[in-house]
């Protein structure tokens, strides 16, 4: 058990003094005595060293001086007649207040001298001060106001002081019942302990509420009854039988809580009477006095025990018995729940001996606990003490909260250490250790190793400590000087064995219960030590299942908290919550430092360095827990950011044959081409490769080099041939698709890689930049004329295309004829490439591709060589005619009026030689060895000879030709002519009538809204309108 205190006995009296110990009081350095005889001693209390501390630092057998604990001052014979029933001091007053013979009596707190006996306490069973600091409801001054409360009987009798002066308006309050026991719950609140039950008493409104609890406790108001809540012999008090019955006893606690105890009866109000939802304390008897040292509960029970109890209030476990023989009195020195406090003893007494109680450093009490398993008693001490107590207080929770999920984990209950895990930031390293290899994979294997080695041996040392402890502390004990020699034996006064867990299990448990307690029944330690060593059995089958299950929760939450600090590059965040919050690395609000085992090795060079090993850890770790007990969950780690081993992950993929998760996972962690050799051996098997159906064929191919970006372009073209080979068209997606990444590929380089595979499929390329995506590349143009060509060449011989036979070989190119006529179209419609070149490229004497050099020609402007290929290579005056008609209407698109248009549809003699003309003049008037040509001539002139100059065309026409077969070409002209004059004359007529309208309008204002408009329009200005509208100023 714990040995929070050890029994100092600082005054006993000698075997030949007859008077017997009734009252104790200690203040500052003075303890003073009240004997049954009426007389009061005053002990001056030395201080000494703590030997407890002493014995802690291993200083048990330093010299020490001959200091005494206590030194008699003096001794007041005739204080009192009777025997000195309670002692109290008002210090602000500097009074001592005495019970005695049932008269409560005031003395000088120096001089010890009477000042008043209180006449109207005659009878008085009991009193209880306070002093507390209450500010001024007018002024709002504070001061000092204590107070004393003395019970008569029924009566409840008040006297305050205020600051050094007493009051001398004494208040009376009556109640339903005499009181045994008064206990200040506040400054305000009183507690009046009957044997019926207790009353919360308002001193200042005289309110009173009855207190209900169990038991015995909570009885009807002013009804006696018995330990078993009889009215009858019990209590009737007949000869001193009431004595009998357990006296009702109260304390105050921390947060203003009090503890009431009756009989075995125990509750737990607020300092305004009203109940705490809290279980009782397990007593098997009755308490003869209860009382408070910071933080413990203190329980003395009847002297015939002699045993003091120490318990946690929170717990309520029983941490400590201190046998002390025939003790029956509990003094604790005020303040009682005060970080003053700390440290101080409080002092218990019999009827012949006090003992000062000297309290164990808070540190060493925690060891102590921890060391003996106790990590729910030690977590509750903790949370407890004021942070100024315990260094590194929160630390010390977490690491004690840490051992006890490991000994909760080995005694198989995974989820609550999961998330008692979760719940204190474990670092993952000591979690993952826990579990076997095939899990951890030997992470903090030589830790774990080391511990386990240390294990056995740690145990034994503590015990061996621990007895050592014991030995010296009895050895001190006996051969210190400020012990007398009629102290009791080591025999008398020693610490009781720790009980059996059976003996007060309900003890060990927690009162607390919530989501935030780790304080649950079903993962109380309390009483078993840390499994250790080969106590520690190995994880193996459905166990091992269970726990990685409950693993996986406790690694997600890590891989969150991961992620606040670390970017998915594997560099610190600069928003990195220890540098805006610039807390002390011990907090527990740093998440960095959380993360790791031993926090303090990190240092800002290697920061980012441990949270990346740690990240990888973790993600690794899950990988390996979702393949063995969740395999379905490890493709969604695949599908985000992670920090997996990839060779751990590759190989365990590939040994149990999930492709497709190995695909994402390379994919994610950006290792593309070891990706794209899966996909390659599974999807185009070769030899022994056994065909996986999921990845068979180029379609997951095309799909994943679609996503990859431009920077891998050398990638994409090294994975994208057997794609191609296998499915051109889907092949070609790679490229052609619209997407970003397919757009962005650079170019030229796509272009010359598909060319070296299949010109056609370069074809196809050029064909979708230039079209599709509007790329104006002069290289490219020409590279896709270049082509053309080739595939015209080697497609359609010359005799085919002399003979008219139109065979195709265009594969892809039947939505645009065949490659002749898709070659003629692109030198129509593109600018951009080299009409030189292009010239050069294409044969002079292949039938095939004049028209091609007449359209070259025709981009350069030399129309006459152009119209030359028509009518004397092709003979194909249609397409003469058309081409002059495209011309002209090119010429004519820059025209921008109807009347400049319907002048150019007849020319004059003065203008310059039109398209028209020039198809005439080589019909007419050819150059040798051609001759003239009438048909085409004549045919020319009747649709387009008012489009040519009359002087030059009739000076074209010879002599011989007769004048009937110019007949079309006259009437045309003459058509034209009166066409145009017509024209001319509506136009003149359209133009004056819209001229009158717009006079009329300008004049009377016709048509306008209002019937007022143009010269008419008159404004009316008034008072309200002096403001011109238009310029926002004052009108004349």
């Amino acid at each position: 058990m714990l040995s929070a205190f050890t029994p100092r006995p600082i005054v006993e009296l000698k075997q030949r003094d007859k008077s017997k110990i009734e009252s104790v009081l200690a203040f500052g350095d003075r303890l003073l005595v009240g004997l049954n005889t009426g007389s009061l001693r005053i002990y001056r209390v030395n201080e000494v060293k703590d030997e407890t501390a002493a014995e802690t630092n291993g200083d048990a057998h330093e010299e020490r001086p001959n200091i005494r604990p206590v030194d008699l001052l003096t001794e007041i014979e005739k204080f009192s007649k009777r025997p000195i029933e309670q002692l109290a001091i008002i210090k602000e007053a500097n009074v001592l207040i005495s019970l005695s013979d049932g008269h409560v009596s005031i003395y000088d707190l120096q001089s010890y001298a009477l000042q008043e006996q209180l006449s109207k306490t005659r009878g008085a069973t009991a009193f209880a001060v306070t002093s507390n600091i209450v500010k001024d409801s007018t002024s709002g001054i504070p001061s000092i106001v204590s107070r004393l409360a003395v019970s008569v009987k029924r009566k409840l009798l008040l006297w305050s002081w205020h600051d050094t002066e007493v009051s001398f308006d004494t208040h009376e309050i009556t109640l339903s019942a005499a009181a045994r026991t008064l206990t200040w719950a506040s400054g305000s609140q009183l507690l009046w302990g009957m044997n019926s039950g207790y009353i919360m008493v308002d001193v200042t409104s005289k309110e009173t509420m009855d207190v209900v609890g169990p038991g015995s406790i909570g009885g009807a108001a002013g009804q006696d009854t018995g330990r078993f809540g009889g009215v009858g012999a019990t209590g009737m008090g007949y000869m001193g039988m009431g004595n009998w019955m357990p006296k009702p006893l109260a304390t105050p606690l921390m947060e203003e809580e009090l503890l009431l105890a009756k009989d075995i009866n125990t509750l737990f109000i607020k300092s305004n009477g009203e109940p705490i939802e809290k279980r009782q304390i397990p007593w098997h008897t009755a308490p003869e006095a209860v009382a408070f040292s910071y933080p413990y509960i203190l329980a003395l029970q009847p002297p015939t025990k002699g045993v003091l109890e120490i318990r946690n209030p929170e717990t309520l476990s029983l941490l400590q018995t201190i046998s002390l023989p025939n003790a029956s009195q509990l003094h604790v020195p005020q303040p009682n729940i005060s970080l003053a406090h700390a440290g101080k003893g409080f002092l218990v007494a019999s009827d012949r001996c006090i003992w000062r109680m000297s309290a164990m450093q808070y540190e060493s009490q925690i060891d102590q606990l921890t060391e003996k398993g106790q990590l729910d008693e030690a977590v509750s001490l903790l949370g407890m003490l004021e942070d100024a107590l315990v260094e590194g207080k929160q630390d010390r929770i977490r690491d004690i909260k840490m051992q006890k999920a490991e000994n909760i984990f080995h005694e198989h209950k995974y989820r609550e250490s999961l998330d008692l895990f979760t719940e204190v930031h474990a670092p993952p390293e000591r979690v993952i250790r826990l579990f076997p290899e095939i899990i951890s994979d030997g992470v903090g294997a030589s830790q774990q190793k080391k511990s386990f080695d240390q294990g056995g041996s740690l145990d034994n040392g503590q015990n061996g400590q621990n007895e050592h402890k014991t030995d010296n502390s009895a050895d001190s004990s006996d051969s210190s000087p400020l012990k007398s020699q009629s102290e009791p034996t080591s025999a008398q006064v020693k610490e009781i064995p720790e009980p059996s867990k059976t003996v007060d299990n309900s003890s060990i448990r927690s009162s607390k219960r919530g989501a935030d307690s780790i304080m649950s029944d079903s993962a109380s330690t309390y009483g078993k030590p840390a499994v250790t060593g080969p106590d520690r059995k190995k994880l193996v089958g459905t166990e091992l299942k269970t726990a990685v299950i409950e693993l996986c929760s406790f690694l997600v939450d890590s891989r969150r908290r991961l992620q606040k600090i670390l970017a998915p590059d594997g560099t610190l965040k600069q928003s990195e919550q220890a540098q805006e919050n610039g807390a002390s690395e011990n907090s527990l609000n740093l998440p960095f430092e959380t993360l790791f085992v031993d926090p303090k090795s990190t240092t800002d060079s290697n920061r980012a360095k441990l949270a990346l090993q740690t990240a990888k850890m973790v993600d690794t770790t899950l990988f390996r827990a979702y393949m063995y007990a969740r395999p379905t969950l490890a493709g969604s780690l695949f599908r985000i950011e992670n920090f997996c081993d990839p060779e751990v992950v590759k190989e365990k993929l590939l040994e149990t044959g999930r492709y497709n998760d190995l695909v994402d996972f390379l994919h994610g962690k950006k290792l593309h081409k070891p990706a794209l050799e899966v996909l390659e051996r599974f999807g185009n098997p070769k030899g022994d490769d056994e065909p996986i159906e999921a990845l068979r064929g180029p379609q997951r191919t095309v799909g994943y080099l679609q996503s990859l970006p431009p920077e891998l372009t050398d990638l994409i073209l090294e994975f994208a041939e057997w794609p191609i080979k296998e499915d051109p068209d889907l092949g070609m997606e790679i490229f052609l698709a619209d997407t970003e990444n397919a757009e962005t590929l650079p170019r030229d380089k796509v272009a010359r890689f598909l060319q070296k595979l299949d010109s056609e499929l370069a074809v196809k390329y050029f064909e979708h930049i230039i079209r599709e995506l509007n790329d104006l590349t002069p290289d490219f143009h020409q590279r896709l004329i270049t082509l053309y060509l080739e595939k015209v060449k080697t497609t359609e011989g010359e005799q085919n295309l002399r003979n008219g036979d139109k065979k195709t070989n265009g594969g892809n190119h039947e939505d645009h004829g065949d490659w002749k006529d898709t070659l003629l179209k692109f030198l129509k419609d593109s600018e951009q490439y080299s009409f030189d070149k292009t010239l050069r490229l294409l044969p002079r004497d292949n039938p095939a591709f004049y028209e091609a050099r007449a359209i070259v020609l025709c981009k350069k402007g030399e129309h006459k060589q152009a119209l030359e290929i028509f009518v004397f290579s092709l003979k194909d005056y249609k397409k003469a005619e058309d081409y002059c008609n495209a011309v002209h209407l090119s010429q004519d698109a820059a025209t921008s009026s109807p009347l400049q248009t319907e002048k150019a549809s007849t020319i004059d003699d003065d203008a310059p030689p039109s398209i028209y003309h020039l198809l005439l003049s080589l019909y007419l008037a050819p150059d040798p060895p051609h001759k003239p040509n009438w048909e085409p001539a004549l045919d020319l002139l009747a649709k387009h000879g008012s489009r040519l100059p009359a002087s030059s065309t009739l000076q074209l026409i010879p002599e011989s030709l007769p004048v009937k077969e110019l007949e079309l070409y006259f009437r045309g002209r003459i058509r034209t002519a009166n066409s145009l004059a017509h024209q001319g004359r509506i136009t003149a007529g359209l133009l004056e009538t819209d001229l009158l309208s717009t006079k009329a309008a300008l004049l009377v204002g016709e048509g306008l809204p209002g019937g007022n408009g143009g010269r008419n329009r008159r404004v009316i200005i008034s008072d309200e309108r002096q403001f011109c509208g238009a310029l926002w100023m004052r009108e004349p």
